[in-house]
């Protein structure tokens, strides 16, 4: 009588996350920890010199420092409302972002992030052409790690979800991916649950009709673009199969 044991491939476990997922944490906490110590004046300035406002590139206003058109497309996503705000994207960078820290790497999981803050931005540019808004938060780089995350998580013909990663699971082509029924009904509720939340607030208490759903759509269409050209190498690998 002879007996075969098979393998199985090693996992982590979400809360142990990536340095660099707790580093861009610890630097957002820090931040709003400072300005928060610092007072409403300081507070007042960050955001007319970091937050994004579309009037000021569209040219229908002139911004109050030189240039903050331009790096604010990124710094936008450093500033936060309220602990609220911050404790929200805390949570689901956590989440989503360890699973793209570990798939790309911490300079890609960087690029990746704020290529995805500034396709929020971007998209808030187009709907609110020559508005007066202010948009702050990093929910579009966010909204942009949660899409990195999907084409892994339903990697391999099964969900690997929030709690393990599998190491070396080739991701979901493109194609797959809008083929593919669980990871498309994970992308319809998210999206569903993004509109909702942004035209009425109710999803998050305390901070009724100002969430940018924009934001969060372009840095969902930006992550997921910039996940399949950081990860061309893997993703442009076969599926393995195997069969006893």
């Amino acid at each position: 009588m002879s007996s075969e044991t098979t393998e199985k491939p090693p996992t982590q476990a979400i809360l142990d996350a990536p340095w660099i997922v707790l580093a861009l944490i610890a630097l957002l906490v820090a931040i709003h920890l400072a300005l928060s110590v610092l007072g409403d004046q300081w507070l007042a300035w960050a955001i007319v010199s970091f937050a994004f406002v579309p009037t000021f590139v569209s040219g229908n206003g002139a911004p109050w420092i030189a240039g903050s058109q331009y790096w604010s497309f990124l710094t936008h996503a450093f500033l936060h409302s309220g602990f609220l705000h911050l404790a929200f994207n805390a949570l689901w960078l956590l989440i989503f972002g360890t699973v793209a820290a570990r798939r790309l790497g911490p300079l890609r999981f960087t690029l990746l992030f704020l290529l995805a803050v500034f396709g929020g931005a971007l998209a808030t540019l187009a709907l609110h052409w020559g508005e007066v808004m202010y948009l702050i938060g990093a929910s579009g780089g966010v909204s942009g790690l949660l899409a990195a995350a999907i084409p892994v998580m339903y990697a391999g013909g099964q969900r690997h979800g929030f709690q393990e990663v599998v190491p070396g699971v080739r991701a979901l082509g493109f194609m797959e991916l809008i083929t593919h029924p669980p990871a498309l009904k994970f992308m319809a509720i998210w999206l569903v649950l993004t509109i909702v939340s942004g035209s009425t607030g109710l999803l998050v208490p305390g901070e009724p009709q100002n969430i940018a759903w924009e934001a969060h759509l372009g840095g969902f269409i930006g992550g997921l673009a910039a996940f399949y050209l950081l990860d061309r190498k893997y993703s442009a690998q076969p599926m393995q199969s195997s069969s006893r």
